[in-house]
């Protein structure tokens, strides 16, 4: 994996130093900040390929850094926080983040979740799904080897998880899929509410709109969501 790096933003140094020795064990290279703002100066400099972002730091703390960085870059940011409730993980997701850790955590844990987030970039789809790289439905266009997707010609700027989600949907425009299905389909990690799957909808659906892409994603009630898109 040494092909990788991975930007670590937290202002413990003790923290640091932990996630430095279980990345460059697995042939990582790590760079290191110690606020929000010297974060997004990196994150913008060495373009990291995932961020493992503290959400509680000086200067300028990791959901505002997070938002910050989500105006020009897609990279895939993985929060650390000492905050384990329902409501601080769905901020967190709703803000941007790809992934939420409580502290303390365990290295381990925290590595598998950073090497199915470098996984994900190598395919940039989810692992079970095979298909072509290019995906087209009523101007709205989807491109799984550039990791771009476009509105009648407008790059919109997506997370990992929402370009999954996306790409899922719009592989079958007509299928209902569940919460279920999108959980199985490997979108999401750790999601066990349906709260935090309507949040990523809820994301989503906000980008494609803002571009004049209205009414993307249909919410069939009762069931799930399907591609909505209207001739």
């Amino acid at each position: 994996m040494s092909q990788y790096t991975v930007l670590v933003v937290d202002d413990d140094p003790h923290i640091r130093e932990v996630l430095r020795f279980a990345l460059e064990k697995e042939g990582i290279l790590v760079v290191e900040a110690e606020n929000g703002q010297e974060g997004i100066e990196k994150a913008l400099q060495i373009n990291p390929h995932v961020i493992i972002m503290d959400v509680m730091m000086p200067e300028m703390n990791g959901l505002d850094a997070c938002q910050e960085l989500r105006r020009s870059r897609n990279i895939p940011i993985l929060f650390l926080s000492s905050r384990d409730s329902e409501l601080d993980r769905v901020l967190g997701l709703e803000l941007g983040g790809d992934d939420y850790v409580v502290k303390p955590f365990s290295p381990r844990e925290l590595m598998a979740r950073i090497k199915v987030m470098l996984r994900r970039l190598d395919t940039s789809l989810p692992l079970q799904l095979e298909a072509s790289h290019l995906l087209s439905h009523q101007g709205l266009t989807l491109d799984t080897n550039s990791f771009q997707v476009c509105w009648q010609g407008t790059d919109i700027a997506l997370t990992v998880t929402e370009f999954n989600l996306l790409q899922t949907l719009m592989r079958s425009p007509s299928r209902v899929f569940t919460r279920d299905m999108l959980i199985e389909a490997d979108i999401f990690k750790d999601i066990v509410t349906e709260r935090t799957i309507d949040s990523h909808i809820r994301r989503l659906r906000k980008k494609l709109a803002d571009v004049g892409c209205k009414n993307a994603v249909e919410t069939v009630y009762g069931f799930g969501y399907r591609l909505g898109l209207e001739p």
